[in-house]
Formats: C-alpha cells, structure tokens, sequence
C-alpha cells in the first residue's frame, strides 16, 4: 500500500511531523516557496482583467519540486501541511501547480502548534485550499511587486545601489516625512506648570501634587511666562496644605495577552536588545521543535506570525493543572 505524502516547508518541521505521523506517512520539506514572479521582469499584466501574475519556479527549486512532483504521483494522498497562514496557503497552491499535483488527491491540514494531540486533530480535520487567502497572498505579492520595482531603481540612482522600497516601509516613511514637516511648522508657545512635593515632616516627599484650580476656579491656570510664574509661587509660600478627600479602592491587573507577532518583537528588543529578524529565526526554531531528550523533539510555541490572542483549549488546561499543582487552586482561573 502506498504511504502518504505530507508536505511541510523546513526539514526541521518535517522531522518533527514525521516522528508524530508514523512510518505510514512520507515526510518532505518544499524548502519554503517553490514559484514566483520573475526576477528580472515586472511578471505582472496589468490590463481589462485586472492584475494578472506570471510565476516561475526558480533554478534552486526546480529539482525540489521534480522530487516532490514524483513523490505525489506515487502516493495515496497528499497533505499540504504549510504554515497557517496566507503565505502558507499560497505555498500549498503553488506546490499543486508547479508539480502537477492531483486536486483530487490533495488535502490541506493546519495546525498552531507542533504537538502530538494538535498533529492527531489536524489530520482528522482537512479542507481545501482556501482561496481567499491565497488571493490575498497574491495581491500582497503583486502590491510589493508593483512598488519595489518602479520605487527602487529611483532610490538607487538617487541614494545608494542595492536599497529598496516596499509597499509597507514606503508608506511608512512618507507618515514619517509628513510629521517631521507638522513638527518644523510648529510655533511653539511658552507655558508653565506649578508641581510641590508634599509631606508631613520637612524634607518627607511623600505626595506629588499639581496646581490644576486658583480660588476654586474651575479652569485649568494657564501661566504662559516665568513672571507669572513666580507670582503664584511668592503666594504660596508658608502655605499650609490639606487633604481634604482621597478614595481607596481595589482594583484587578490583569495578566498580558499572550504574544501576536509585533508583541513578540517588541518585547524581545526591550529585554534582550534582538532584532525583530533575529527574533522570528529562534521563534521559528521554537515552533518547528527542539529536541527535548527522553522526549524528543517537541514544537514548544504555537505559530508565530500571527494578530490572534487565541489560545488552545489544551494549553489552557495544562496551564491551569500546572498553576493549581505549584500555587494552589486559589490562583488558577475558574474557566
């Protein structure tokens, strides 16, 4: 009986995958895209039908996508297990249209996290590819295209050879040129604010407090020079000052979402100073799995390009059982 072809994008994932699926499942790796546009041309029609594409598979691929090709035409059924995402579905698509891949046979399979039980439910689950996200994974492409290969060669006659613009990062700077103008049109105008440090003993700071009301009224003092200033500060020496009411209240802090991608990067380059690329290189280590001895190699974080805050219903109960067993059931959520 003819095994399985599953089709993942790293070795590393595929090893991982592998060991999870069995010896009825043949594990391979695409090595990432296996199509693209063109290098050397636009590879973009742009006409009365709209925005239409033309893909090449490049040299370095064409041999992987030979294998993968003779491997699907020899299989029972062919997984398309890709990130779960638009480029992950758009590499699903193309792996079905450069190696001439049976649709009938074909099946996609997504999963977050690389996990044994996650694996298992995936697999009991399959779908088509969704074309809306490989349309948007299209139009992403095609936009970037679009840009970079009429912006860039004006950056390299105008600023430095190799440099170039994307649909994202040209947006952005045009943002930051508008408000760098709006900040050297500012007129700037003087104003004063009046702080004490307050505090029962002499020199006891315990209070800061802020002049917001003169004589009760109801408006804000705006002191717009030094004299001004000085005046208000003359009158308040030898001042006593009184708290006439304070309120105490409880209030809860809540725990920090779980990662998306931008929190992921931040937090990495407030800690640890990395780089937001040097940082999606260990998450995806991470994701793909670490070989945990006895264990073996386990994925030890769910995908990591992501905007969702979603949590599996199996980490949150491994969560629970571990802070219930460590603090007690007084710390561990209800629900």
């Amino acid at each position: 009986m003819a095994k399985d072809l599953v089709i993942v994008e790293s070795p590393a994932k595929a090893r991982t995958v592998g060991r999870f699926l069995g010896k009825n499942y043949d594990v391979k790796a695409s090595m990432g895209h296996v199509r693209d546009l063109p290098k050397k041309k636009l590879g973009v029609d742009i006409g009365d039908d709209g925005f239409v594409p033309t893909y090449t598979v490049s040299a370095d691929k064409r041999k992987i996508v030979s294998e993968l090709k003779k491997a699907a035409a020899s299989a029972g059924l062919v997984y398309l297990a890709t990130d779960p995402d638009r480029e992950g579905e758009a590499i699903s698509w193309h792996l079905i249209e450069a190696a001439n891949i049976d649709i009938d046979k074909t099946r996609r399979v997504v999963f977050h996290e690389i996990t044994k039980p996650a694996i298992e439910e995936a697999f009991a689950n399959t779908r088509d590819i969704d074309v809306d996200l490989v349309d948007a994974q299209q139009a992403r492409r095609v936009l970037d295209r679009l840009v970079g290969y009429t912006l860039s060669p004006v950056l390299w006659s105008k600023v430095k050879k190799g440099t170039s613009a994307g649909r994202v990062q040209s947006v952005a700077l045009r943002m930051v040129v508008d408000r760098q103008k709006e900040i050297e049109a500012f007129m700037p105008v003087e104003y004063w604010t009046i702080d004490a440090l307050l505090g029962v003993k002499p020199k006891e700071n315990l209070l800061e407090a802020s002049l917001v009301s003169i004589e009760g009224s109801k408006k804000k003092p705006e002191i717009t020079n030094e004299n001004d200033a000085a005046l208000i500060l003359e009158d308040l020496k030898g001042s006593g000052f009184v708290v006439q009411s304070y309120i105490t209240k409880e209030s809860k802090r809540r725990p920090s979402a779980p990662f998306i991608t931008s929190t992921l990067q931040q937090e990495a380059s407030r800690r640890l100073r990395f780089s937001a690329s040097r940082t999606m290189i260990l998450a995806q280590q991470l994701y793909e799995g670490i070989d945990m001895g006895s264990e073996g190699v386990e994925g030890l974080i769910t995908y990591m390009r992501t905007d969702s805050t979603n949590v599996s219903a199996i980490a949150l109960n491994e969560a629970s059982e571990y802070i219930n067993d460590k603090y007690g059931s007084g710390y561990a959520l209800e629900k």
